[in-house]
């Protein structure tokens, strides 16, 4: 009873525990925005007394507003200047609102530091979004496993297994790191990693994920690789190295913001004397109107630009399959006038299917079934696994037996079978001239459509010829076709035969294509594209693709591809299908074209509001409202990207 007790008191206390961790990271979160939106109260107070002219109450309000409204970026202000030795925009606003203190505008520098304190706010809500994404992903992998050792079950955290350890996966369960099933049969819900909105039904020897969750049956795993080396580790891994890297853009603003800062500085200095030798102002307008110019001149607005509507970009990548390995591989995207396809894997599912099944009149279909299945069923060739997948599903109740058969590597295999001689394989294994002469010539016209033959003999008699084709993804064409729409050219460099990349190019479609393509060769091809047409972005999955990925402008990976062509490429289509190639396309341009208005209106803005000063029809309160305004709504505009396309 004592027990039953402590740990109900036990469980209460973790909960509130978890209960108070969670409202204090709330808190945290938020705190930019709880002191500018509490900045805004005391100045709304210190307002109404100071119109009641009671600057005695007023006075300490607004100080209070200035320092819990500006302590964020004072401080931000500060550290980055002693790091980087370099003035920065945080300081010109500070400096602003200071100024406007000491000569009595104590509302208008109040103003100005809620405003820069909301707008620091909404960026760091542009930050925190995008780690929310990672996190998100985060609670898809489990931190502990069920390890198996001599038929004992101990729980550890998945940074303790190692290559080859045994672990179990019961039902409904995440998978906690990628291997393939010792034991066990069950149906994987893998749409975390591939996309996929079914489950894959799974059997021994297949591969599983990290992430996972695993269906209806319980399932041994052996471990292939630590957890830090997994899938799922390297989503989490291309995300958060994309938030650090800088668009083209956002390092030439960062560059140009300290240079701006300093000029903006001497013109303020110069502002607080000549107008008042040249132009006849008063020294109080004088010092007035470049405090105001400090305000309008800073280049708020500008500096965030970029950033938001990189950020966000990046989140609804992540959050739709898309992955940027940082923001200059988004921004180079909408450059794009070439995409260089890959055939195997890429535009094909690279899996060959059976899609042509000849038979003689006299052949006696259940024999032939039964043997063919049963010779086919011992090899781990893919055209073998191909026809007994056919088989299988028009006869799901067709027996394997086992045989001994005799296999003549890249030729084919031969077996006997109750007395009879059968031979499965090229035209060369079984004759050439059997072979181009069955069924008139047919093999010749199949060959034509990029299809590989084999050829069924029965004691030295043709009975059957089988086609089988690597059959294309399903949104292979509409993905050209809209790169072609948008004026894009699609090219496909394919190591297959002359005959094959010839039928795959005319049922796509494609602009241009090239057979019997060497590593090498697909990179000359896109140095040639590159100078021919400007900015290339390749798309592969294999290993040999490595080194085209690497020479193109854009390289982009499906997601089911090899580790080395994930490690060499800039973008990873986590979903593996071609669609999100046209999404991704659709996504740059769109945060292309926000940056641009952006930029463009922030500049316009900074214009229009230091020429209203120069003319003296500009006041500090609404040079700080247009500023900061501007500010606000060219982050909100990049914020527009975490909704959609």
């Amino acid at each position: 009873m004592i027990m039953e007790t402590n740990t109900v008191t036990g469980i209460k206390h973790q909960t509130n525990t978890k209960s108070e961790n969670h409202f204090l990271k709330n808190w945290m979160e938020h705190i930019e925005l709880i002191n500018a939106l509490i900045s805004g109260i005391l100045i709304g107070f210190g307002w109404f007394y100071n119109n009641q002219g009671n600057e005695a109450i007023a006075i300490p309000l607004f100080i209070l507003a200035f320092i819990i409204g500006g302590f964020a970026k004072a401080k931000e202000g500060i550290e980055e200047t002693i790091a980087e030795k370099n003035l920065n925009v945080e300081l010109l606003m500070i400096f602003a609102a200071v100024g406007s203190a000491i000569i009595g505008y104590w509302t208008e520098g109040a103003i100005l530091i809620f405003i820069f304190a909301l707008s620091g706010a909404l960026e760091t809500y542009t930050m925190n979004k995008s780690q929310r994404e990672i996190s998100a992903l985060m609670s898809l992998q489990p931190e502990e496993a069920v390890l198996l050792v001599d038929g004992k079950e101990s729980r550890i955290h998945v940074s303790s297994l190692d290559i080859g350890d045994t672990i179990l996966v019961k039902p409904g369960e995440r998978i906690a790191t990628d291997g393939f099933i010792l034991t066990g049969k069950t149906n994987i819900d893998q749409s975390a990693i591939t996309g996929e909105s079914m489950p894959v039904e799974k059997d021994i020897n297949d591969e599983v994920y990290a992430g996972t969750v695993n269906g209806n049956g319980s399932i041994t795993v052996s471990v292939t690789k630590k957890s830090t080396e997994t899938m799922f580790q390297k989503i989490l891994d291309l995300v958060q190295s994309a938030q650090s890297e800088k668009s083209p853009s956002q390092q030439f603003i960062e560059r140009f913001e300290g240079t701006y800062v300093k000029g903006v500085l001497l013109l303020v200095a110069a502002m607080m004397v000549l107008p008042h030798f040249l132009l006849g102002w008063t020294w109080n307008e004088t010092i007035y109107r470049a405090l105001v110019l400090m305000v309008v001149a800073s280049p708020c607005a500008l500096v965030a630009s970029i950033m938001p509507a990189t950020l966000s970009a990046i989140s609804n990548g992540a959050r739709n399959g898309l992955l940027f390995k940082g923001g200059m591989h988004l921004e180079s995207l909408s450059k794009t006038n070439v995409v260089v396809f890959d055939k195997t894997g890429t535009l094909t599912k690279g899996e060959p299917a059976v899609t042509n099944l000849i038979t003689s009149e006299n052949v006696n279909l259940e024999e032939f079934y039964e043997a063919v299945h049963s010779i086919e069923n011992q090899s781990t060739h893919p055209l073998a696994k191909a026809i007994v997948s056919k088989m299988n599903k028009d006869y799901p109740n067709l027996p394997a037996k086992m045989i001994s058969v005799d296999e003549k590597s890249g030729f084919g295999v031969s077996a006997v079978i109750n007395g009879v001689n059968w031979k499965i394989g090229k035209s060369d294994f079984v004759g050439r001239s059997l072979a181009e002469a069955y069924q008139g010539g047919i093999s010749e016209q199949l060959a034509k459509e990029g299809k590989t033959i084999v050829y069924v003999l029965r004691n030295d008699e043709m009975i059957v010829l089988i086609a089988l084709k690597d059959v294309l993804r399903q949104e292979a064409k509409a993905a050209i076709e809209t790169l072609q729409r948008n004026g894009i050219k699609t090219v496909m460099l394919t190591g297959d035969s002359l005959s094959t990349a010839e039928a795959i190019a005319n049922e796509l479609n494609v602009d241009l294509f090239k057979a019997e393509c060497l590593p090498e060769d697909k990179v000359t091809e896109i140095k040639a594209l590159k100078e021919r047409y400007g900015t290339v972005t390749m798309i592969g999955d294999g290993i040999n693709d490595a080194p085209a990925l690497a020479i193109s402008d854009v390289g982009i990976a499906m997601g089911e591809g090899t580790d080395v062509a994930l490690e060499t490429a800039d973008i990873v289509l986590m979903k593996n299908e071609l669609s999100k190639l046209t999404n991704a396309l659709k996504l740059s341009k769109k945060m292309n074209s926000i940056v641009k208005q952006n930029i463009v209106f922030s500049m316009s803005v900074i214009a229009l509001l230091i020429c209203s000063n120069f003319l003296q029809v500009l006041d500090l309160p609404l040079g700080v409202i247009g500023h900061e305004g501007s500010t606000i709504l060219v982050i909100l505009n990049g914020l527009r990207l975490l909704r959609g396309i």
